[in-house]
This record gives C-alpha cells, structure tokens and sequence, in this order.
C-alpha cells in the first residue's frame, strides 16, 4: 500500500470508519425507487481527499457484500493504481479506444469483493474519451456485472470530465474539504454538475479537526476508544499530516 490510508480496513472501529459506514447507508437509502448502482465523485478543487473518500467508499460497500468496481476516471492524474499497488498498463484508455474488454483490464484487491479499472494511458483528450459512446457502452456493461460502481473523477471546477460522467452515472457526490474550499468555489462546483442535470445526491464533508466533534462522535469515540492505549485527546492523525473526520449530509 501508499501512503494513502484505508482506514476503514485498517481501523474499521474508528469515528471515522463509522462515518463512512453512514455514508454507504445513505448513499443506498437516497433512491429506493431508482437505486444508485454507478456513482461519479468529484470535487470542487485538488487536495481535498476526494481519492481517499472514494477507495474507502469502495471498501465498506465491499465489505457490507456488494461486489464492487471502482474505476479511475481520472486520465489526467490516475492515483488508484498507485494506491492499490496494481498495474496500469492496461485500464479505461484502452478500452475506450476499443483495444481490449474491460474485463481484461480490472484487477482484484486485497479487499475481498473489490476490484478495480485502473486509468490505463493517459490520453490527448481525456474530455473526449469520457463523453464517448463506448464510455455509455462500459457503464451499462458495469451495472449488469457489479453491484455498485464509483468512478473518480478530477476536480469539477477545474476541468469538465467529471460534468461528462456526472450526466451518465446515477448519482454523483461532492466532496469539499472543511476549511479549504472557498464557498464559492464549491458554489461552482454544484453548478456546473447541475448544467449537465446530473443527480447530486450529496456532499462529504471532509478534513473536520476531531476536536470538533459533535455528539454523535463523542459518544461513539469515547464507546470504542475508553481502553485503548492509542487514545488522543487531540483527534486522529491522518496520513501522517492533519487531524481530520468525515462526515456527510444528504
């Protein structure tokens, strides 16, 4: 693994491994008539943990059993197969220049039920690529074969491929970092998804200081953490750098 934390695997007792379990439950709950099998999730800018919000996504849909595909729709800067330690030799690129099924592209994880569509080659014209009708073709081939599918996109004030997926996927969520992203930068953000009529069902509020918790978080902290050595009154240190929670309002 990176340097990138899956904390949901690794500490899946923790405030925020519940957080996201809370995630995955509404994300399942928000359609009941028309249920969220493909998911784009995006950001208003870089840096805000969007990656990090998605592999662990991924995993505690996996682990609450659905078969899972996580695929790297970002052909500017793949990250996931760094993460995952698999190959990207092969991935979405090829499929969509129609060199390969997607199937032989995906790689299993150490994480049962998980797998993964890394980016593959970076592509001249990643916009164009993602807006394709093979791209269509793939998400309708996804959704018979997996249970859930999340797709990372870049940043959506900054460049337009997560507005081309937004407008194909079922649902599309908007991870903005506490402290870190202007309003109005998100502001846009929303807007620009909302021009293509993508269905934003909601936002993850990211990079909370844990000693901001509420009481929902004392609680649950305080009921896991009350013997463990490990305790820090000052919030969980994540990655190495910052304190930081997840949290996410639908």
């Amino acid at each position: 693994m990176s340097k990138y934390r899956l904390i949901v695997h690794t500490d899946p007792k923790s405030p925020i491994s519940e957080a996201y379990r809370t995630l995955r439950t509404n994300i399942q709950f928000s359609s009941l008539d028309n249920p969220i099998k493909t998911m784009v999730v995006t950001s208003a800018g870089p840096g805000e943990g969007k990656t990090t919000s998605v592999m662990n996504l991924a995993v505690t849909m996996a682990q609450f059993g659905s078969r899972v595909l996580l695929i790297d729709g970002d052909l500017r800067k793949p990250a996931l197969h760094k993460i995952f330690a698999i190959s990207n030799e092969l991935g979405l690129t090829n499929v969509l220049v129609g060199e390969q099924d997607y199937k032989e592209g995906v790689s299993p994880t150490h994480v049962e039920r998980l797998e993964i569509l890394p980016a593959g080659v970076i592509p001249p014209n990643p916009s164009e690529l993602l807006a394709s009708n093979k791209m269509k073709q793939l998400l309708n081939k996804v959704r018979e074969d997996y249970d859930f599918v999340i797709i990372d996109t870049p940043p959506a004030a900054v460049v337009t491929d997560a507005s081309v997926l937004s407008a194909v996927a079922d649902g599309t969520v908007l991870v903005c970092a506490s402290g870190q992203v202007p309003i109005e930068g998100a502001k846009r953000a929303k807007e620009l998804l909302e021009n293509v009529n993508a269905n934003i069902i909601g936002v993850i509020l990211n990079k909370i200081p844990t000693d901001q918790k509420g009481y929902s978080q004392y609680y649950y902290y305080h009921y896991y953490r009350e013997d463990s050595p490990k305790k820090n009154k000052k919030g969980l240190k994540i990655n190495g750098r910052f304190a930081q929670s997840y949290s996410a309002k639908y």
